[in-house]
């Protein structure tokens, strides 16, 4: 943070940008939307140099433009990345459940290609996860049941060494990373790449609380993303059982919403 003045002086002069105010709602990364030299609107995102961030700028360059949006270049050295800009940027969140279901149904086929190795592993990441999920229980003074935090990490075992077809995976693709665009309808972003099966991509949709925070709502998305998709209902309800439970920790704190949905996905057969 105290050469971030700088980092973002250098890249702007590095491409020729006039800067604008940054993205109010961008919480790890600065975000800064720009002009380039000929005119275009284009973003500046500076990211908080992290492993979930590492591999961003790779995923959306194979992507190139494919339901996500698009990389114009990066500068590994400042964990710099010049994107295209979502025009208006309207989150996919704000139009309603089922045409956010439409959306991300069409979207994740094409997000779903082939990954090169230098992508992190789904196995991998489940492995940190086991080893650090009990550490965050503790910190956060132990707010619920262990045998909710053991059902969780021992189906993340199970699953993750019983995994189909490997691809490249939006690990975070809820309502607010799409946003409407005007090359494509709606363009995917920041998406903290991984690559394992298709059935924990959908995971972070299950349990996405902006299209609806009630059982009912959740097992609806459940079923009709795994039902036109083709996926394994039960390995997607334990992929996002387990993901809601590794991510239902802050700072040693429970995010609520997070562990409310995991209830009612293993209390749900």
């Amino acid at each position: 943070l105290d050469g971030l003045d700088n980092i973002v002086a250098a890249c702007s002069d590095r491409w020729n940008l006039q800067l604008g105010e940054p993205f109010a709602d961008s919480y790890v990364s600065l975000v800064v939307p720009a002009a380039d030299p000929t005119g275009a609107e284009v973003v500046l995102k500076i990211q908080m140099p992290h492993r979930e961030s590492d591999t961003e700028a790779d995923a959306l360059r194979a992507w190139d433009g494919n339901g996500a949006v698009r990389l114009l270049d990066h500068d590994r050295e400042h964990h710099a990345l010049l994107l295209e800009r979502c025009i208006p940027g309207d989150h996919l969140s704000a139009t309603g459940a089922e045409t956010g279901l439409d959306v991300v149904i069409d979207l994740l086929p094409r997000l779903w290609v082939t990954a090169a190795e230098s992508f992190p592993s789904l196995q991998d990441e489940v492995g940190r996860w086991i080893r650090h999920l009990p550490g965050e229980f503790a910190e956060a003074g132990e707010p619920f049941e262990r045998s909710l935090l053991d059902r969780a990490m021992e189906a993340l075992v199970d699953l993750a060494s019983s995994q189909g077809e490997p691809v490249l995976l939006h690990q975070d693709l809820h309502g607010d990373n799409v946003l409407r665009a005007e090359r494509e309808s709606w363009l995917a972003i920041d998406p903290k790449p991984l690559v394992g099966e298709r059935e924990f991509g959908l995971s972070p949709i299950i349990r996405s609380y902006e299209f609806g925070h009630t059982r009912q709502a959740m097992l609806h998305r459940l079923d009709r993303l795994t039902s036109e998709l083709g996926l394994d209902r039960e390995r997607s309800r334990l992929w996002a059982f387990g993901q809601a439970v590794a991510w239902g920790f802050e700072g040693g704190k429970v995010l609520p919403r997070h562990l409310e949905t995991a209830r009612w996905l293993i209390d749900h057969a």
